[in-house]
């Protein structure tokens, strides 16, 4: 059993029966870690699995449960993080290397177990490296992926960029996007969505849902970008908490889905679960240790967690939730690395 923090679902409430993760071991029988996961019942026999920073092996800047293979962090401990999440989920992974393109690719077509996690084609670093230097698993650059099949884990790296799951459960097709900016000015979500359709899915029975992403409160951009994304997609130009401008890709995304056919009904919030599991670790010593750990100034956090946690306005927000890595928190921490998180989407 994974550390889940998980509520029940009843007519869309939630009840009180949340695992504690201070009660279960951070290890299993074989020393392996435990990940800390968000995990949303989307549709019928589909889960939608956000990962935290907790519950994993690596350290320092990459504390604790880095899942990027991209930042410097040591590949052993990425290979151990991944290998247990695999495992939490159920389900092996199926990674690309993200470049902020507008292309999808069907997972059905290149889905190879050539790594103990799953598939791999994000250009990862390989353990352990030989003589002749570095190995790294293929890359395949892509920004969403598509699936018909069960039992397969598809997974959006982000630490700022906001991931979007998707699925049609009638025709048992899914789909997984990563989108920043780039990848949504260049209509990352409507290839995946049109790929969905190739594969049998049908837009008007799509369901999704947004993952966590930097807000549109603190997402700043400067001037120019700002106004070229609210021309693309308009009322997304925000004025940030720092005082600048910035833009709401969140906003854009929902702009996206309709316009690919999505009726606005079928987007689900993450908001609920998210909440709720952020309420329930305000307590928690791991979080506490990351939170202290983080280096941030005024302006950007307290390095404690109850002050941090009191400084939540969107549980959703990479920038304001310590649960989450963010690449612009540890900019602005003048922090040298930062881990990724994953959002995954399975059909069981």
């Amino acid at each position: 059993m994974s550390n889940s923090v998980n509520e029940t679902s009843e007519n869309g409430q939630y009840d009180d029966e949340i695992i504690d993760s201070n009660a279960i071991a951070p290890t299993d029988a074989e020393g392996n870690p435990i990940p800390v996961t968000i995990p949303i019942d989307l549709a019928p026999g589909i889960k939608v699995v956000y990962t935290t920073r907790l519950g994993g092996v690596s350290a320092g800047d990459w504390g604790d449960l880095n899942l990027g293979g991209k930042s410097g962090d040591n590949p052993a401990a990425v290979r151990a993080n991944r290998v247990a999440l695999a495992k939490a989920v159920g389900a092996p992974l199926s990674l690309v290397a993200q470049v902020h393109s507008g292309r999808a690719v069907d997972v059905d077509e290149m889905f190879e177990t050539n790594a103990p996690y799953g598939c791999d084609f994000s250009g990862t670093i390989i353990e352990p490296v030989n003589e002749d230097g570095p190995e790294t698993y293929p890359k395949l650059e892509a920004d969403a992926e598509v699936t018909a099949q069960t039992g397969i884990a598809l997974g959006m790296f982000a630490a700022d960029c906001l991931p979007v799951l998707l699925a049609d459960a009638q025709a048992g097709v899914i789909g997984a996007a990563h989108c920043g900016r780039k990848g949504l000015q260049r209509g990352v979500i409507g290839s995946a969505v049109d790929l969905m359709v190739a594969k049998g899915a049908k837009p008007n029975r799509i369901v999704a849902t947004l993952g966590p992403c930097i807000c549109g409160d603190c997402y700043e951009v400067g001037d120019q970008i700002a106004d070229e994304f609210d021309a693309q997609f308009p009322a997304t130009f925000t004025l940030t908490r720092f005082g600048g401008p910035g833009i709401d890709i969140a906003k854009a995304a929902l702009q996206e889905l309709a316009k690919a056919g999505i009726p606005a009904d079928n987007v689900i919030s993450s908001t609920p679960r998210v909440g709720a599991a952020t309420q329930y670790l305000d307590q928690d010593a791991e979080l506490a240790d990351l939170c202290a750990a983080d280096g941030e100034g005024e302006g950007v956090g307290s390095p404690d967690l109850n002050e941090r946690m009191e400084e939540i306005r969107h549980s959703l927000c990479t920038l304001e939730n310590p649960l989450w890595y963010s690449h612009r928190r540890s900019s602005l921490a003048k922090k040298q690395h930062e881990g990724r998180l994953l959002a995954l989407i399975v059909r069981e």
